[in-house]
């Protein structure tokens, strides 16, 4: 489940792009069943709402048909008005043809009333109504509606065609009014030697959020012998990656563990688009949602520097081996550095300057968090 922005609120990924084109395909299916057989229909489509869902009906639809469209509209911002303007007229003769209404969505049928009355005196031989989606709560009025591809509550929608004052009509998915998301959560990133470590723990307290660190959550597992402890520790000594279930388990319970806090620094995960698009889904499931990916930016040759000093006290022996340390910056951009257009193409990376005292970039960090 995915969470999006339009305007001044929120969205949550309510009827899946799969499930729209199989409720999609089922309406076409029915209609084309019930009608006689060599009967070419004439498809309406109301505008603005309906454009996405009678493009795809009329191709799933196996058969003879013709398309038009009228418009009017009911909708001002979130709410649904009882005045019903008409736009667009349908010039087509009409006389004896069999004419099939395709709806976004039919709530209060004010709508509905409207397009019967528009076509009452058209000499029709036969008028359907079929719509993508129902509100059986707030429906006022006694008028056939011939199918009905989903019922839903009465909760404002959009995507697939569908807005909210302009915005969202191209989301693949629908999506239903939520709540804004009570937390923040950032991603704290940045490669070997970049200071993330160091950063976290100041911004943590600053900002009284949980410090996430994947290098922790396994050592701490580990350590006390947890059932993922224990099985992330068999992949190790066999010399296996952990897999992404198990190191995903581990952050979720850390999660779990925290669930009434401000929101989450998360250091060392995501570490691919895979681990993201999981986390995301994770999230969302909670009402929440990443903030942003904040990244702290170095040259790699600084980094090295940085990295060989510190291994003459750290004791860790890949930091002063500079072949180790050049590899682990491969590593790092062939696989990690992915993220970067994953964020990128969200609106959520954050790019900062990590050269400086800890004190300067710790300024620079703020400067974005105050604004997530």
């Amino acid at each position: 489940m995915k969470i999006t922005k339009l305007h001044d609120l929120y969205f949550k990924e309510f009827v899946s792009k799969n499930d729209i084109a199989t409720i999609v395909k089922q309406l076409a299916l029915q209609v084309k069943k019930d009608l006689p057989k060599d009967e070419v229909p004439l498809f309406i489509g109301i505008l603005n709402g309906c454009f996405v869902f009678a493009a795809d009906f009329v191709r799933e639809f196996n058969g003879d048909c013709e398309i038009s469209f009228v418009k009017l509209a009911s909708y001002e911002g979130t709410n649904s008005s009882e005045k019903v303007k008409k736009l667009i007229g349908v010039n087509e003769d009409l006389s004896d043809r069999t004419v099939v209404i395709l709806e976004d969505v039919i709530d209060t049928g004010t709508t509905l009333q409207e397009i019967y009355e528009i076509f009452k005196t058209k000499n029709l031989k036969e008028l359907k109504i079929a719509t993508l989606f129902f509100k059986p709560d707030v429906y006022k009025k006694e008028l056939p509606i011939d199918y009905i591809g989903k019922s839903i509550d009465d909760a404002f929608i959009v995507g697939y065609g569908l807005d909210y004052n302009g915005y969202g009509r191209n989301l693949p998915a629908v999506y239903q009014l939520t709540t804004k998301p009570k937390m923040k959560n950032i991603v704290l990133f940045g490669p070997p030697g970049a200071g993330k470590g160091t950063q976290a723990t100041v911004l943590k307290d600053k900002y009284n959020l949980v410090h996430i660190s994947t290098g922790d959550v396994f050592r701490y597992n580990i350590k006390n012998g947890t059932e993922l402890g224990i099985l992330a520790k068999t992949y190790m000594d066999a010399g296996n990656l952990v897999p992404d279930e198990v190191t995903i388990s581990m952050l979720k319970a850390e999660v779990e563990k925290n669930s009434d806090v401000n929101g989450f620094i998360f250091d060392g995960f995501p570490r691919t688009q895979s681990q993201a698009e999981v986390l995301d889904e994770f999230l969302a499931e909670k009402g929440e949602r990443i903030n942003g990916m904040v990244a702290l930016e170095v040259s790699e040759d600084l980094l090295v520097e940085r990295i060989l000093e510190r291994g003459k006290t750290s004791g860790r022996s890949d930091d002063t081996d500079e072949s180790k340390i050049r590899n682990r910056f491969n590593e790092y951009n062939t696989k990690t550095a992915v993220l970067k257009d994953f964020y990128e193409d969200k609106g959520t990376y954050y790019g900062v300057n990590g050269v400086g005292s800890i004190e300067e970039i710790t300024e620079r960090l703020s400067d974005v968090f105050d604004t997530l």
